[in-house]
């Protein structure tokens, strides 16, 4: 298939800047695989779309203070976005300034120095013999994502997070989770439907564009995975009683889908680079939450493989159309 079978039109006053005051006050577009039916619903409305039994399935990645400002050794000024932590003194990240600088090169950031000691591609490899974790305790800003026009407010740092947020390593929101909040993750309890967590820390490859038109060429970046034998047995479960296993955002669907990818899902821990496209077999997941996502990415290939390609790009239609929020700190749509 060809990239430009993933574009529609995103007119850009659609492009949330700022979550909603309430988490679960968002539009919710409901779409069935069934007969391609499409409702107009609320976040807060998911539990009487969800029967007792089904799974809910989250990420319980926590989003780092991931971008930084410093200094070159010249003066000028360098964006660094960090991508992984590797130990306590080492990092790779992202740079942005006039002049990309060169390996061997110092940078400051407040009053911490960094030396720049490698790089392949984008990615620059950093030291910062003071700790990584107080470099960005210290000056770290909400790595928002780069279609959301402003910088960063203290607001961003509780809210580009989800509540269940536990093991830090993402450079970048598992934003459909943003959507829950206690009183509905209550609700959701009552009711009886269950919950279980996968790990995945979201790198900023997630924005990256799919730059060739053959999207079989496209390599995807590598993110950290851990799907726990706890997990497993939910699932197991889950399944047996003839329920539902639902993604919490396409995080989720990578994850299961990569510990499920000899065809039995197992326990599973490492990395995962998975594209998933229209033809692929979803092995786990049987009902999706998600955002709306951008034209031509990835994300949206992902969608097209589980709901249908013609599907999703009317749903999309629609959503346009009707004027919901897109991408990270918008609405959603429900998949099942």
């Amino acid at each position: 298939m060809r990239r430009d079978d993933f574009h529609y039109d995103l007119p850009a006053e659609l492009i949330a800047q700022r979550l909603l005051a309430e988490r679960s006050a968002s539009r919710l577009l409901h779409l069935s695989r069934f007969d391609g039916g499409l409702a107009d619903c609320r976040v807060h409305d998911l539990p009487q779309l969800l029967a007792p039994g089904d799974l809910l399935v989250f990420n319980d990645t926590r989003v780092i203070p991931a971008r930084l400002f410093g200094r070159k050794a010249t003066g000028g000024a360098v964006e660094i976005f960090v991508e992984r932590i590797l130990n306590h003194s080492d990092f790779t990240a992202k740079l942005r300034a006039s002049k990309t600088p060169k390996p061997g090169a110092r940078l400051t950031v407040g009053d911490h120095e960094l030396e720049l000691r490698s790089r392949d591609a984008d990615l620059f490899h950093l030291r910062c013999p003071t700790g990584v974790d107080a470099l960005l305790a210290e000056h770290g800003h909400t790595p928002l994502p780069p279609y959301i026009d402003r910088a960063d407010d203290p607001a961003d740092a509780r809210r580009y997070q989800t509540l269940w947020a536990r093991h830090a390593g993402a450079v970048a929101a598992p934003t459909a989770g943003l959507h829950f909040d206690q009183p509905l993750l209550d609700r959701f309890a009552a009711r009886g439907i269950d919950s279980g967590y996968v790990t995945l820390h979201v790198g900023s490859g997630t924005y990256a564009r799919v730059r060739e038109q053959d999207i079989s060429q496209h390599r995807m970046h590598s993110e950290t995975l851990h799907v726990d034998a706890g997990l497993c047995t939910q699932i197991r479960q889950c399944k047996a009683r003839g329920q539902r296993v639902i993604a919490v955002g396409t995080t989720v669907v990578r994850a299961l889908e990569t510990a499920a990818r000899a065809g039995a899902l197992a326990p599973y821990a490492g990395e995962t680079d998975i594209f998933i496209t229209p033809g692929d077999r979803f092995n786990v997941v049987d009902a999706l939450f998600t955002n709306f996502h951008e034209p031509e990415s990835t994300l949206l290939m992902l969608v097209s493989a589980f709901a249908g390609r013609e599907a999703i790009l009317r749903a999309y239609a629609h959503a346009v159309a009707q004027r919901y929020r897109f991408l990270s700190y918008g609405d959603a749509m429900l998949i099942t």
